[in-house]
C-alpha cells in the first residue's frame, strides 16, 4: 500500500512595491585632503601642532629657521634703496636738461641719454620692489600654516630636518572628515539590468542627490547617519569593467575614518511589482535557489527562481514566480517534484474563533 501524500503548509506569494536595495562594498575617503609641503628651503626648527589633532585653516604647523630668509630680505631691501637713489638722481638730471635743451645749451643726444637713464632707473626700482615682495613672501613661508581645517596626521619631518622648496618636501597631511565620501563601484552587467528595469517601468529611481544610502560597519553595526548618492560615473573602467559611485555622509565625531572598509546599502528606487517569498520556502542548491510550487491538481512542482536580497525572513525573487502562486513552506524534505501533497488546514490565529463544523444531516 502506497504511503499517503505528505502534509504541507503553503503560502501565497504576494507582489507589491518594495525598496530596491543594492549592497556594495566601499571605502571611506576624506572629502578634502591637503598635502602640506615646504615652500622655502631651510631647517625645521619647531613643530607647532599636536599630531592627530584638529587644526584650523591658517593655524601654524611648523617653523623653519628664518635667519637666512631675513638676511635675503635685508639684502634686496638695500638694493631697492640704491635703485631708488639712482632714480632720484636720474629724474633730477632730466629736469635740469630740459630747459637747457630748449636754450640749445646741450645737444639732443645728451638729453635723450638722460631720459634713457631715467627709464632704466625706474625699471630697476620696479624690479627691486618685486624682489622685496618675493623675499617677504619667502620669509612668511618660514611659518608653515594649515591650508584647510581638518585632522592633521603624523608629521613627516622632525626638528633639524632640511626641507626643500625645489623638491616640495612633504611635511604632513590634513584631511577633512566631516562630512566624508564613501566610494564603491558596480559592475556593468548590474547597471545594464537596472537601466533595463527602469526602461520597462519595473523600477522607479530618484535622481542623483536624492538616492539614500546606509552603511554597515565592519563590526556589523549600522552607521547612525544616512548619506546621499552624489556621483555616478557615466563610463566604465576598461581594466575592471565597473563604474564608480560615490556617496556623501555626515560624520560627527569622526566615526568614519579615511580608508575604512564599509558596506553600503543603496536605496536605488522602488520596484513596483516585486515578489516576496518566505525564507523557509527557498531551497538553495549548487545551481541557485528553487521553490516547490503547489499546482492546481495539488502536486508539487520544482521551480528554479532568481533570488535577490534577503529582507528579514523573506527573499526577494527577481524571476521564476508570479504573484498569487502558492509555495510549499514545510515538510520539504518529504516532498518530491510531481508527487501529490496534502495541504494542511490553516490553524486559527490566537484568540480567533474556531471554524464552524459542518452539521450532520
Amino acid at each position: 500500500m502506497a504511503p499517503p501524500p505528505p502534509q504541507v503548509d503553503v503560502e501565497t506569494v504576494r507582489a507589491g512595491a518594495i525598496d530596491n536595495i543594492i549592497e556594495l562594498p566601499g571605502r571611506v575617503q576624506a572629502i578634502r585632503t591637503a598635502e602640506v609641503r615646504a615652500r622655502v628651503t631651510g631647517i625645521v626648527s619647531r613643530r607647532l601642532y599636536e599630531e592627530g589633532s584638529f587644526v584650523r585653516a591658517g593655524q601654524p604647523l611648523f617653523a623653519i629657521d628664518p635667519r637666512e630668509l631675513q638676511a635675503n630680505l635685508s639684502s634686496v631691501q638695500a638694493q631697492l634703496q640704491r635703485a631708488e637713489a639712482t632714480l632720484r638722481n636720474a629724474r633730477q638730471d632730466v629736469d635740469r636738461y630740459r630747459p637747457l635743451l630748449a636754450d640749445q645749451a646741450i645737444s639732443k643726444q645728451e638729453y635723450d641719454a638722460a631720459v634713457a637713464r631715467l627709464g632704466q632707473a625706474e625699471a630697476d626700482v620696479l624690479q627691486g620692489r618685486a624682489q622685496v615682495e618675493a623675499a617677504r613672501l619667502s620669509l612668511g613661508y618660514a611659518t608653515v600654516t594649515a591650508p584647510i581645517s581638518g585632522q592633521a596626521r603624523r608629521a613627516q619631518v622632525t626638528e633639524g630636518a632640511l626641507v626643500s622648496a625645489a623638491e616640495g618636501t612633504l611635511m604632513t597631511v590634513i584631511e577633512q572628515v566631516d562630512p566624508v565620501f564613501v566610494n564603491f563601484s558596480q559592475s556593468s552587467s548590474e547597471l545594464i539590468a537596472i537601466r533595463r528595469d527602469i526602461a520597462s517601468g519595473d523600477l522607479k529611481v530618484p535622481g542623483i542627490g536624492r538616492t539614500r544610502v546606509e552603511l554597515q560597519l565592519e563590526d556589523g553595526s549600522t552607521f547612525p547617519q544616512t548619506g546621499i548618492l552624489d556621483f555616478l560615473d557615466l563610463s566604465f573602467d576598461e581594466a575592471t569593467g565597473v563604474s564608480a559611485l560615490r556617496a556623501e555622509f555626515p560624520n560627527p565625531g569622526a566615526i568614519l575614518l579615511p580608508g575604512q572598509f564599509v558596506r553600503a546599502r543603496i536605496f536605488a528606487g522602488t520596484r513596483t511589482d516585486a515578489i516576496l517569498v518566505p525564507q523557509r520556502a527557498i531551497i538553495i542548491g549548487p545551481r541557485g535557489g528553487s521553490v516547490m510550487v503547489l499546482t492546481a491538481d495539488s502536486k508539487a512542482e520544482a521551480r528554479p527562481v532568481q533570488l535577490g536580497d534577503l529582507r528579514g525572513d523573506e527573499w526577494v525573487v527577481r524571476g521564476g514566480l508570479k504573484g498569487g502562486e502558492k509555495v510549499i513552506v514545510s515538510n520539504l524534505q518529504k516532498v518530491q517534484p510531481g508527487s501529490p501533497v496534502r495541504v494542511a488546514v490553516p490553524k486559527p490565529a490566537a484568540g480567533a474563533p474556531a471554524p464552524a463544523q459542518p452539521k450532520a444531516n
